[in-house]
């Protein structure tokens, strides 16, 4: 199984974004940071959800995967597979097609402090910008 960190950042709501992704295999650790141009918060934190996925496609094809974000919203939306949010809509519509990739997809809600690793990346990633 590969455990995938996730966290979105925003300097201003929107503002400069980024994408931190920490990705956990086995022994071997993985991280990335994307810098993802103006975005509000929850866009960045969508985002950096789809980049993860592309990442694990490509990487982890076949593998089970388990994903932690600290956004409530995006963890929520995911998990029911709902929004009425437009603005949402399309990230929710791409991680629905990015996740049937995979046998497994799972998703849960951890609190900011047992995401400090993704939530570097991601403000390493709003510098980039």
């Amino acid at each position: 199984m590969i455990e995938v960190y996730t966290d979105g950042a925003s300097s201003g709501n929107p503002g400069p974004s980024g994408a931190g992704i920490f990705i956990k295999e086995n022994k071997r650790n993985y991280e990335y940071a994307f810098p993802l141009g103006d975005l509000s918060n929850h866009e960045a934190e969508f985002q950096a959800v789809i980049k993860a996925l592309e990442i694990c496609s490509e990487s982890f094809p076949k593998e089970i995967v388990s994903f932690r974000s600290d956004s409530r919203t995006v963890v929520d939306i995911i998990e029911k597979d709902y929004t009425k949010n437009k603005v949402f809509l399309p990230f929710l519509e791409k991680i629905r097609e990015e996740t049937t990739k995979f046998p497994h997809f799972f998703i849960k809600w951890i609190p900011e402090k047992q995401n400090k690793h993704a939530d570097r990346l991601a403000r390493e990633a709003v510098r980039m910008n």
